[in-house]
């Protein structure tokens, strides 16, 4: 068993209440459950588990059988809702080499199957599978795209061991197109089975760009007001009605609650915008928040605020002024929560109506399930220190890759699995620094067994 979690009990009010379904309040579909898979921080739950060529690019992209295990293990874990990683709508315009792509030109049967079976696999034991559609804008490392495009010409500085190229503004007629790669992306999600789509309009990607005044700076009707700023998803959100007009599909979205800088999107603008949102039908909103820039996830060098540690989900203070303002659409926090007794007062509190699930994702894979039965009181406990924002990272994807197998994941609560894994990543990126030298790139995480065999609760 894992030696340590969080939280002292699961009170059984506290497991029901986690595990009342949520009606969408537009498509009317069912979220079995008050959980929803998501991600907790800007690349966590990235799986780049599909196929990637350095010149190919219609090679990019196809999602791994691995990929498909993945999302078959987290199906039977009881979320209301599985949230896939980036799905791209552009080969070029990537979160990461590896991500899914469905991109019109390069749309094959071999592609379609294994998304077909990415959707089937997810949605299994009646979770709905939702794909998230994202396109990163400027937040392209320049390795994969030197020439990115953005909401404005504003450069991103060096960040994560990455660097970036200055973005091209996109005139109309190339947003026009990002619109339609977007809507075409949902047409695909939908004719592959899944049960709808998430915008990603968080965490830096472009969506985002246009709603932050820190980068945008336009003068034309997508700059200025939240309204303008916001036009580009209202766009999107009636393109994808015009390729999928069953209004049993699911539209949802993905943005920030604050983004932690000076002229960010702040809580204001963010509750403002979701008023807006409400009024396009979207049907859930999951709040997050922070860039490339600012993480928002550690708050300092050290870790959390110590009220953020009480409180545990790290955006609820400012989804408390949000969620208030919206009548219909179901809100959804992501980012933080840990305990089931954190998770079933933000509910119960009204500060939203489920509890988005990141890194928990990848130490528990069934945590869901086993809050629900009382089996356990919380996430594991993993010891890795709040500063070390990289290794928590990198952690998620190794661990993901033990699930994607099939495999016990590494119980990081453990000191010495803690060491062991740690020294498996120095080498990791000593071995990533000499391939890159010598071109060569590999895109996946690294598999590495559990010393705790009784810990393969798949």
């Amino acid at each position: 068993m894992v030696l340590a979690r969080y939280g002292d009990s699961t009170a059984s009010e506290d497991a029901k209440l986690l595990g009342e379904s949520i009606q969408m309040p537009f498509s009317g579909r069912v979220a079995k459950s008050r959980f929803l898979k998501g991600e907790n921080s800007l690349k966590a739950m990235s799986e780049r588990m599909a196929s990637w060529d350095p010149q190919d690019l219609s090679k990019r992209g196809i999602p791994s059988d691995d990929l498909v295990g993945l999302y078959e293990r987290w199906g039977q874990a009881g979320y209301g809702i599985i949230l896939t990683g980036n799905v791209m709508v552009h080969p070029e315009q990537l979160e990461a080499p590896g991500n899914p792509i469905l991109y019109a030109p390069h749309e094959t049967p071999e592609r379609m199957e294994q998304f077909r079976k990415m959707a089937a696999a997810g949605k299994a034991d009646g979770s709905l599978m939702i794909m998230q559609v994202s396109h990163p804008g400027r937040q392209v490392a320049a390795l994969v795209n030197p020439n990115p495009v953005g909401a404005s010409d504003i450069q991103l500085a060096d960040r994560m061991g990455m660097s970036f190229g200055k973005p091209t503004p996109l005139d109309k007629s190339g947003i026009r197109e990002i619109v339609n790669q977007f809507a075409y992306t949902a047409e695909a999600a939908y004719r592959t089975g899944f049960d709808g789509v998430q915008l990603h309009g968080a965490h830096g990607y472009l969506i985002a760009q246009f709603l932050s005044q820190t980068t945008n700076n336009r003068t034309d009707e997508y700059g200025g007001s939240i309204e303008n700023r916001s036009r580009i998803i209202k766009e999107i959100t009636e393109a994808i009605r015009v390729k999928v007009p069953d209004r049993k599909f699911v539209i949802g979205i993905k943005v920030n609650s604050v983004e932690f800088q000076a002229k960010g999107f702040q809580p204001e603008e963010a509750a403002e915008l979701c008023k807006q949102l409400e009024a396009m039908e979207i049907d859930f909103i999951e709040l997050s928040g922070g860039t490339y820039e600012e993480f928002g996830f550690k708050h300092s060098d050290t870790g959390p605020r110590e009220s953020t540690l009480k409180r545990e989900a790290f955006f609820t203070v400012f989804a408390q002024q949000i969620t208030p303002r919206l009548h219909k659409t179901v809100v959804y926090v992501t980012g933080g929560f840990r305990s089931t007794s954190a998770m079933a007062e933000a509910v119960r509190l009204g500060t939203c109506a489920g509890v988005g699930l990141g890194r928990p994702a990848g130490s528990d894979p069934l945590l869901p399930n086993d809050i629900i039965q009382r089996n356990v009181t919380g996430a594991t406990d993993m010891k890795i220190p709040p500063h070390e924002f990289g290794l928590g990272l990198l952690a998620t994807g190794v661990q993901m890759e033990a699930i994607a197998r099939g495999k016990p994941v590494i119980d990081l609560s453990d000191p010495k699995e803690l060491t062991r894994f740690t020294e498996a990543a120095q080498s990791y990126h000593q071995q990533k620094a000499e391939d890159m030298k010598k071109g060569v790139f590999d895109p996946r995480f690294f598999y590495l067994p559990s010393a705790n065999r009784e810990l393969n609760l798949l």
